[in-house]
């Protein structure tokens, strides 16, 4: 049934608003939307426009002019010639400051670092060279150049057309760290530091401070069981461990047809392999923030990690290494390094250390070693919790870092826990796992 205003089932129409006024209000926040946009597109605009001329006063330029402001208007409000006179100054000083940062050079500017990478405790030093390319005699300039969380300062003194100026830096080792080096820039202002001008000359340069690692044993005695050729229960029709005869089905690969049995028995015959498999190795190090005493004891476990890592590479056995910010690379042990010295102590975005394992391991091939390392705050049990994510033919290894405390070996069930005091204990304690 259809009701329209004349039925009276309908009710009374007094209340209901005019239909211009509903059609009006949608039209007037449209409307104020439209402004706001137009209004902050015109804001953007502004800005773009006199950013090079605000962006070179610096901290204390404004810190002048709003002092000169504030002076000014309170010594015009209050009659006080004083206070005029100080804003002046101040205004004087700004715009004096205006002649010192005209000016152009043409420079060649490189950072070079050496070596590229080193170890924790190892001399880096860095070189900056400055050309000038231009056909005139340029002016003494100063340039800074960032170093880590350091600020390098250069004066470069008048140089001739193509001469050069080299300035050497050294840099701080002592942490493991990838430290940025750059970019160069020349830095044009008065000596009050009222403005600012800086030309930037050069791109970042990277340098990597490697954790500390020791060496390994070759194959680590048993810690990397060598299963290059190892047979498994598994059955496939293409491997080198020969299992059975079966009859042959559509798809076969003919090769693999054993003619003189095929003869004897009327029919064809394939041959069945027993599947044969290569070492597998996954290592997850945890860099969850509460799992660890110390930064000490994460950096011995960043150490655990790379030198385990780097020997696993060495005996030529494939390689997955996880943790929960980054995957780490394994083409070289160098790159691997590389990306160890990226590793911080976090907030872990896993509910449990179980769920960190299964998500960082979901898409890598079934391992044959799978070890974990981690903190002395990380309970035992949640290392079990690890363990059975894996099956019966997974040996996994657990690595406890408890700075100062006595290296020993513990198996719950089949899960293998490693206590590390020091780094020198690992060697001794790799050769111990069976």
């Amino acid at each position: 049934m259809t009701l329209t205003a004349d039925s009276p089932l309908a009710g009374p129409q007094d209340d209901a608003p005019p239909a211009g006024a509903r059609s009006g209000a949608p039209g007037l926040g449209s409307r104020l939307r439209t402004f706001g946009a137009v209004v902050l597109m015109v804001l953007r605009a502004i800005g773009r426009f006199f950013h090079p001329v605000v962006s070179i006063i610096s901290g204390t330029g404004w810190v002048v002019l709003l002092a000169a402001v504030a002076v000014g208007t309170a010594g015009f409000i209050l009659g006080w010639q004083e206070l005029v006179y100080v804003a002046v100054t101040l205004l004087g000083g700004m715009i004096f400051a205006v002649f010192f940062i005209f000016g152009r050079s043409a420079f060649s500017v490189g950072i070079e670092l050496t070596p590229r990478r080193v170890v924790v405790g190892e001399r880096a030093f860095g070189r900056m060279l400055v050309t000038n390319l231009s056909g005139r005699r340029s002016a003494p300039a100063r340039f800074e150049l960032p170093v880590g969380a350091a600020l390098a300062e250069f004066s470069v003194p008048s140089l001739a057309p193509q001469a050069e100026n080299e300035d050497l830096f050294a840099v701080p080792t002592n942490r493991r760290a990838v430290i940025t080096a750059g970019p160069a820039v020349s830095v044009r202002g008065d000596q009050l530091g009222l403005l600012r001008r800086t030309v930037r000359w050069t791109e970042p340069v990277e340098l990597f401070v490697h954790p500390l690692t020791v060496r390994l044993a070759p194959s680590a005695a048993g810690l990397v069981r060598d299963l290059e050729g190892e047979i498994t229960k598994t059955i496939t029709n293409n491997d080198i461990s020969f299992h059975a005869l079966r009859a042959y089905e559509p798809g076969d690969a003919l090769r693999n047809v054993h003619w003189r049995t095929s003869a004897r028995t009327g029919k064809l015959m394939v041959r069945q392999f027993e599947e044969t498999r290569r070492s597998q190795l996954t290592l997850m190090h945890s860099a969850e923030r509460t799992s660890y005493a110390s930064d000490d004891e994460f950096e011995v476990a960043v150490s655990v990690t790379a030198s385990l890592a780097v020997q696993v590479l060495r005996d030529g056995t494939r390689l997955n290494v996880v943790s929960e910010a980054l995957a780490l690379r394994t083409t070289t042990p160098s790159s691997l390094l590389d990306d160890t010295c990226r590793l911080e102590r976090l907030a872990s975005p896993f509910a449990t250390t179980r769920e960190f394992a299964r998500v960082s391991t979901a898409r890598l091939a079934h391992p044959s070693v799978a070890m974990f390392v981690t903190g002395s705050k990380l309970p035992i049990a949640e290392l079990r919790t690890v363990d059975t994510l894996f099956g019966s033919d997974t040996q996994t290894i657990g690595f406890r870092i408890e700075l100062g405390a006595q290296p020993r070996i513990a198996r719950v069930s089949g899960l293998v826990i490693v206590t590390i005091g020091a780094l020198s204990d690992l060697p001794r304690l790799v050769r111990r796992v069976r």
